[in-house]
């Protein structure tokens, strides 16, 4: 089973201590099962709303994973409903695939549903990167580590946030970042191959906000601002 460069990316960005991680509009299961099989967490949750995709991934799961060592389980219900105070442990909440909008709505759920829980989300949007920011500065998230990865012509940004504060560290917790609008380390190459992805998304988001300044239906002067100031 190969991943996706997209994919990939995600699954590169799991680590940590986590009890249990869940994977979010998993749609074919590719990822959580690429963690199952590297035993990322102790408790694999496969979670999408479409009853088909969750019998056909519980088939496979059935057919390849009845004995691994980390134990899995599957979800067919709303991301905003995940259960995860039925749980004890560190939850890692993956959502991908899905708008940023959308993205918005589960996370805000997901937070006032458990608002005493430390959760981690990776998150990968497939647009409005900006406004999924912007809610996760609102809700005071931290930012764990950002990446940004081509795949099949598009670009994506990933983002590992933590609803975990300053107050409520640990001696051990990792090290996190303000989360700024557009990103921070994003738009940090270490090669030229990089430096190329890096310039082109760039590009792509300025133009995008630029249409729809001459649409005239939102002022988005603010954002291109922004983006404006990395160039």
């Amino acid at each position: 089973m190969k991943l996706s460069k997209r994919l990939k990316q995600i699954e590169q960005m799991v680590s940590g201590n986590y009890t249990h991680i869940w994977d979010c509009c998993c749609d074919h299961g590719f990822l959580g099962a690429s963690l199952l099989s590297r035993q990322a967490a102790p408790n694999i949750h496969f979670v999408d709303i479409v009853p088909q995709l969750i019998t056909s991934v519980e088939n496979k799961l059935q057919q390849f994973y009845k004995n691994a060592t980390s134990q899995w389980q599957t979800h067919c219900i709303d991301v905003a409903k995940l259960p995860l105070h039925s749980y004890q442990g560190k939850h890692l909440v993956i959502i991908a695939g899905v708008g940023g909008d959308l993205m918005n709505q589960f996370i805000n759920d997901i937070c006032q549903n458990n608002p005493k829980l430390e959760i981690d989300f990776l998150l990968c949007p497939v647009n409005q990167q900006f406004a999924l920011r912007k809610k996760l500065i609102a809700l005071k998230c931290s930012l764990k580590s950002e990446a940004l990865v081509a795949d099949n012509h598009r670009y994506y940004e990933v983002i590992l946030a933590s609803t975990e504060t300053d107050k409520n560290k640990g001696i051990n917790s990792e090290i996190t970042h303000p989360i700024t609008p557009v990103g921070k380390y994003i738009w940090q190459a270490e090669n030229p191959q990089q430096a190329l992805v890096v310039k082109k998304y760039l590009e792509k988001t300025l133009n995008h906000y630029k249409r729809i300044k001459q649409g005239g239906t939102e002022n988005v002067d603010h954002i291109i601002s922004a983006y404006s100031r990395l160039m």
